[in-house]
């Protein structure tokens, strides 16, 4: 037991030996077998972590907070201390990189060692890990060692330098790279050579053109305006955006910005303001927004791009500054403030808000699951694996039309984080949903004195992207502990729909992403999911009342199965509204079908009708070859589907070697998603689906099939045909490519080419920390 346990806490160091960095300090040893590589160009050794490190290293599920994005988390090194402690009394220290210090003191001072520096004669942690790995391989294409923990919560030991001898000795298998087939020999090489010689880094970051240098001027002057309205709004901006990658129209696809709060003034360089969340008073006066250069690898499951240029500016000044409103005074900074946003922008007009959120819904959807979070069950198991959503119109939305509406109901819409405190446990307001209720109490009355409670919502009352934004639909799918999102809707018609109106989507942006701690204490990640409940549950009320009264009832009911979720409904005071009128009259026995299928027809080419794939009638779309044998897949139950992981991809070769890639997405039934524990005892498997999707769709793979075109009729049949495990592992062996697999780092590898090739604004480094290790039923792991 004792060594099973060191063994697992193996895990984390083995993949501080990820890590590749060191300043200035080791000499060069005498190894042959390295010294041609002594001078090790930069460039290469980044290339190889990117490859090798950051699929594992990067974000705060780095294993030992070890960050190998950029030459400083190379040089922060790693900590004992994890930031996912779901379990924690009180708020962690925070410890994002390039914000809460500043130096290498700071950061040993919080607790962080080095991975890079040799100590008199001993090499660093890094080429020790390396050494191990090479002295330790993993068998070749077979299951990974029942010594070595895969799962995302194991526990962590990160030695260091003084501990690594006896951790060594107890986990002769925790070498670099972890659980995987090993390093090439001339990446192996080339790594060790470059930590020999005192694992040099760049001293700057690259420089930025003057076209795009001009426009960044231009940019800081229109967000640090000298008035009271410009000033609003760029806070409002600011708290929106304080994640996002920024990027210049039309600049290097590659080149990405960060909007930051900063002490010094444009022009001078910049002097981070760090504070725990964005709505956070920033300690000085005058401060500025600054926009900052990101020097570091992009890794998809943080990479939130948002287009900035002229166009972008003059969006802004349209929505934010010619409106006529006025500003006596700013209003305070702080969490009771940053918890209701309705209250702190009121006087900003509440369509212009609206209308900024719609202009890029995607890239706030995609903010709710993505960004530093990183390790989000908790989160994301609050919703399906597969739904729908749209957005409410402006003219159909009481608080857009009716100036009193967000006036009067402000006081109900406080979020969870508006009540923290210094106390252990706060004050446990965030668990009560006494303010939710009396917000759709009070919903409920303004829109029976509407004209829409006469007319009922028809068609025009969701959002159409005003005919040119494709961003009106959009399809979420969840994988287990993270998610993905994409414009348009995607497989078939999904079990649950969401509309969203404006106070929803400022909400659930407030509670999942402004207001949210990653390193805060257990209060504080439980109410935000609580929370993110009541909004998922307002918005699946909000699609119900454009169904047939008569129909209501039953659609919900079959979203919420069983006692427990009864209860649950019941206890939240959640009701299907049966007086409010649709306004449209159906034409079949299948509502909810007929509407969002007519949603789809309204795209005039913003977006694709049907689904080749998995929503297809022959007569009404073309299919490649490709895209026909894998229908067979598509959509259709069976027992095969419970085996597959929550993501796999697809790599189909020509026979000319070229690649098509497509993401199978394993979308996982539930009789119900309104419990935060026990998610198990809630799968309804025998109505899971897949549906499979061109390109790359989320972050994190859990598996890579590779096979042939002319190999892909046998791959269909071969998966269909599986019954139990031992069957999948036949598939396994047959088309599927193991961690241990030789073919393992160059399939990775051609997949992020194929990415970038594709898409090189959007794409960044895959995550392989989820990669499964699939094994036998009668494999005691």
């Amino acid at each position: 037991m004792q060594k099973a346990r060191s063994l697992r806490r193996s895990m984390v160091s083995v993949l501080i030996a990820f890590a590749c960095a060191a300043p200035h300090w080791a000499e060069a040893q005498s190894d042959p077998s390295v010294a041609s590589a002594t001078n090790a160009d930069w460039a290469e050794v980044k290339e190889i972590m990117d490859r090798r490190c950051v699929v594992c290293h990067s974000c705060y599920d780095a294993p030992c907070q070890l960050k190998l994005t950029s030459p400083a988390g190379l040089l922060r090194g790693a900590s004992k201390q994890a930031v996912y402690h779901s379990q924690r009394l009180e708020d962690a220290p925070l410890t994002r990189l390039g914000v809460d210090a500043q130096s290498l003191p700071q950061w040993r001072a919080l607790g962080f060692h080095s991975v890079t520096q040799n100590v008199e004669t001993d090499p660093s942690l890094l080429e020790r890990y390396l050494d191990l790995g090479r002295q330790n391989p993993m068998p070749v294409n077979a299951p990974v060692p029942a010594a070595l923990n895969l799962t995302t919560d194991r526990p962590l030991a990160c030695p260091t330098h003084d501990e690594f001898d006896a951790y060594r000795d107890g986990n002769p298998l925790a070498g670099m790279p972890y659980a995987t087939a090993p390093l090439e020999d001339h990446a192996h090489q080339t790594l060790v050579a470059w930590a020999r010689s005192g694992a040099p880094l760049p001293s700057a970051p690259p420089n930025v053109p003057d076209d795009i240098q001009a426009q960044i001027t231009e940019w800081e002057a229109f967000l640090n305006g000298k008035n009271l309205r410009p000033q609003l709004m760029s806070r409002y901006i600011y708290e929106h955006l304080f994640l996002a990658r920024l990027h210049f129209q039309g600049d290097d696809p590659r080149r990405f910005f960060q909007l930051v709060r900063s002490t010094t003034p444009p022009g001078e360089k910049i002097g981070i303001i760090a504070t725990r969340r964005p709505f956070d008073a920033p300690g000085v006066n005058p401060f500025y927004y600054r926009l900052q250069q990101i020097d570091e690898t992009i890794a998809h499951k943080e990479h939130l791009v948002y287009e900035i240029g002229p166009d972008r500016m003059a969006r802004f000044q349209t929505l934010f500054l010619d409106p006529d409103w006025s500003l006596a005074t700013a209003p305070p900074y702080g969490d009771a403030e940053g918890g209701n946003p309705f209250s702190t922008f009121a006087s900003m007009p509440a369509r212009s808000r609206y209308q900024f959120l719609l202009d890029d819904a995607l890239f706030f959807v995609r903010s709710f699951i993505r960004g530093p979070v990183c390790h989000g069950q908790t989160a994301v198991d609050v919703i399906e694996d597969r739904f729908w959503v749209s957005f409410l119109d402006p003219d159909a939305d009481l608080s857009i039309i009716d100036p009193a509406f967000l006036q009067d109901g402000a006081v109900h819409l406080e979020l969870p984080v508006s009540g923290v405190d210094g106390g252990a446990l706060g004050d446990l307001q965030g668990f009560s949903h006494a303010n939710q209720v009396r917000y759709l109490e009070f919903r409920d009355a303004r829109y029976r004195d509407s004209a829409a409670h006469t007319e009922g919502f028809d068609y025009d009352a969701i959002w159409d992207g005003d005919g040119t934004n494709p961003n009106a639909l959009i399809t979420v799918f969840r994988h287990f502990d993270n998610a993905a999102a994409m414009t348009g809707f995607h497989g078939d018609i999904p079990e649950t729909a969401w509309v969203i109106d404006y106070p929803i989507f400022e909400r659930i942006y407030y509670d999942l992403v402004a207001g949210f701690d990653v390193f805060g204490r257990v209060e504080h990640q439980l109410s935000t999911r609580l929370y993110m409940d009541e909004l998922r549950m307002e918005s699946e009320d909000t699609f119900l009342s454009f169904m047939p009264k008569a129909a209501r009832q039953q659609i919900h009911k079959k979203w919420y199965q069983g006692t427990l979720a009864e209860i649950h409904t019941y206890w939240h005071h959640r009701h299907v509204d049966a007086s409010f009128p649709t306004g449209i009259g159906f034409e079949t026995s299948t509502p909810k079908q007929e509407f969002l299928l007519t949603l789809l027809a309204r795209g005039n080419g913003l977006w694709s009708v049907t689904d080749p794939i998995n929503r297809c009638a022959d007569a009404d779309c073309s299919q490649s070859q490709i895209q026909l044998a894998l229908r067979a897949l598509a959509n259709q139950r069976g027992d095969w589907v419970r085996y597959l992981p929550d993501l796999s991809v697809l790599v189909v070769e020509d026979s000319g070697g070229a690649a098509d890639v497509f993401s199978l997405a394993h979308d996982k039934a539930h009789t119900n998603v309104a419990f935060l524990f026990d998610e198990a005892a809630r799968r309804d498997p025998e109505t899971d689906v897949l549906t499979i999707l061109p390109g790359l769709a989320g972050s994190y793979p859990n598996f890579f099939f590779k096979v042939r075109q002319d190999e892909l009729t046998a791959f269909v049949q071969d998966l269909k045909a599986v019954g139990s495990q031992s069957d999948f592992m036949e598939v396994v062996a047959t088309h599927g490519v193991r961690r241990t697999s030789p073919e393992f780092w160059p399939l990775s590898d051609r997949i992020h080419e194929i990415f970038i090739q594709r898409n090189p604004v959007h794409a960044g480094i895959l995550d392989l920390n989820r990669y499964k290790d699939p094994k036998s039923a009668d494999d005691p792991t």
